[in-house]
């Protein structure tokens, strides 16, 4: 069973890697073409107000996350009959969620673009534009989360595969359009971003309407699983809107400290941040169901084996490109942007520190959902999270640069990963917060320090330029390579690293001669 599971967990891998290359090649390009064609100000202004849209996920990203752990562990169970009631009764609740959304934005939202953000006058009418436009689209993905529930659930990861295809293509097509807009060019993006995201979800829909039977919507309301699911999310609102909290809010801080163009810089930075952050999200996605159904088929061993290898695996994965790219930040924005935007370097920088620290614990959040006793892990992971936009505040009053939003982000999230590993402890048998930090927490960052030595030094000590970024990105790879085969993996996993490459080798060959 175990085999059979790892086996899948490695085909759904492959299969969003596949999606990570081609949309990361298209997303490098289509950002440097948008950048172009609308220009700084009006980047950031698209940044900052579809951001702020985003903010309202707080609510209903709670909800969703509550419909997708119920998905997965009535599938665990093989409970056909809770599966269609969650998926009907799911359906009810983010409708509902959706008009407040709505009428929140509609209200409080408008008040606070007229009244609060910085973006001149006239761009205020484009801005508007972007604002209703946004909505519409946060809309119709909201309603449309079950669909994605039960896709992550059945671990039909190819169909990410190719949806994210037809998606980069269709915002490559984009850039060209936009060039040529017949209106307005900010205004014109949103509304071709509008319709692909549209697009994107009748494609789901159909799709799970005839590939699974439990995805047909009927008017049968459960009240005591509304009760249960609403549980589960009214406590993960609290992570989820610190969250949004920490990335949107932060983006308006800097909005009122800085304006349009520094909102720019940090749209910049995320968007390094998503590439490299969905290198290692496709193969957390790709064993993220196997967490929640481990545990409710009671498999304790398996599950702490799956922790571990995961957080450590993750964050190796992730660091192997984070840190060439740290290093050769403003080489690489030149090279893709040719405009940089002023602190963008340093923006991508503690941004992507952030994502490695929290990158280690996400195998746990995944744990610790799946176990649906989340109300303690919620207020104290949480309320550290929040603690962002209040530090970051004082030092912007204090008068620290900008990118002192961005650090004490970073600060943060590390303090988050002892948070969620200690909050894990006494939820099922198998389960050691001292264990996984001595095998994953504290080895991670001992085999980072010395992996860094010799790229940082390479990176230094060399001219500027493409010598530099290639020797620097050679070093970095080999070194992380080197340092994860020896310090940062046991023998045994040592040994199982080097048989699986030995027989992928083979298999490959042994295609190839045919």
């Amino acid at each position: 069973m175990a085999e059979s599971n790892n086996k899948q967990i490695a085909k759904n891998a492959l299969a969003l890697y596949f999606r990570m290359f081609f949309t990361m090649l298209v997303g490098l390009y289509t950002s440097r073409v948008i950048l172009q064609a609308l220009g700084v100000e009006d980047y950031g202004i698209y940044n900052v107000v579809g951001g702020f849209v985003s903010m309202f996920s707080l609510i209903s990203g709670s909800v969703a996350s509550s419909v997708s752990r119920f998905f997965t562990f009535e599938l665990g169970r093989k409970d056909l009959d809770k599966l269609k009631r969650v998926f009907s009764t799911s359906i009810f609740v983010l409708i509902g969620l959706a008009i407040i959304v709505f009428i929140a934005t509609e209200t409080f939202g408008i008040w606070y673009l007229d009244n609060k953000m910085v973006i001149p006058e006239s761009r205020m009418t484009a801005a508007m534009w972007c604002f209703q436009i946004s909505l519409v689209t946060f809309v119709v993905n909201l309603i449309n989360q079950p669909y994605s529930a039960a896709i992550i659930a059945h671990e039909r990861m190819d169909i990410y595969a190719y949806l994210a295809v037809s998606d980069s293509v269709m915002k490559l097509i984009i850039c060209y359009a936009v060039l040529h807009s017949p209106i307005d060019r900010l205004i014109f993006y949103a509304i071709l971003l509008c319709g692909v995201g549209l697009i994107n979800q009748a494609i789901y829909v159909i799709f799970c309407k005839r590939k699974f039977q439990e995805c047909t919507f009927h008017l049968v309301f459960d009240c005591s699983l509304f009760k249960e699911m609403f549980g589960f999310a009214g406590w993960n609102f609290i992570g989820s809107s610190a969250a949004i909290l920490t990335s949107q809010g932060s983006n308006l801080l800097l909005n009122w400290a800085g304006g349009p163009v520094v909102n720019a810089a940090y749209g910049i930075a995320n968007t390094v941040s998503s590439i490299v952050s969905t290198f290692v999200a496709n193969f957390t996605q790709a064993f993220t169901p196997q967490i929640t159904k481990r545990y409710a088929a009671q498999e304790y061993d398996s599950l702490m084996q799956l922790l571990i290898y995961g957080s450590k695996y993750s964050y190796f994965l992730m660091f192997i490109i984070a840190l060439p790219i740290m290093l050769t930040t403003e080489f690489l924005l030149n090279l893709w942007l040719g405009q940089v935007p002023e602190h963008a370097v340093w923006f991508v920088r503690f941004i992507i520190l952030s994502n490695l620290f929290d990158v280690i614990s996400r195998p746990v959040v995944n744990a610790k959902n799946a176990t649906g006793r989340i109300r303690n892990y919620q207020i104290v992971v949480g309320g550290i999270l929040l603690l962002v936009l209040p530090f970051s505040y004082v030092c912007i009053k204090f008068g620290l640069p900008v990118e002192s939003v961005t650090a004490v982000a970073a600060l943060i999230s590390f303090v988050a990963v002892l948070a969620r590993m200690y909050m894990l402890r006494g939820d099922f048998p198998s389960w050691s917060s001292r264990l996984f930090l001595q095998k994953v927490v504290i080895r991670v960052l001992f085999v980072s320090i010395i992996t860094a030595l010799v790229p940082i030094a390479a990176h230094i000590y060399t001219p500027k330029g493409w010598g530099n970024f290639l020797l620097t990105g050679s070093v970095s790879l080999i070194s992380t390579i080197l340092c994860f085969l020896y310090l940062g993996c046991d023998k045994v996993e040592r040994q199982l690293i080097f048989s699986k490459c030995k027989q992928g080798i083979e298999n490959f060959k042994g295609k190839f001669s045919k």
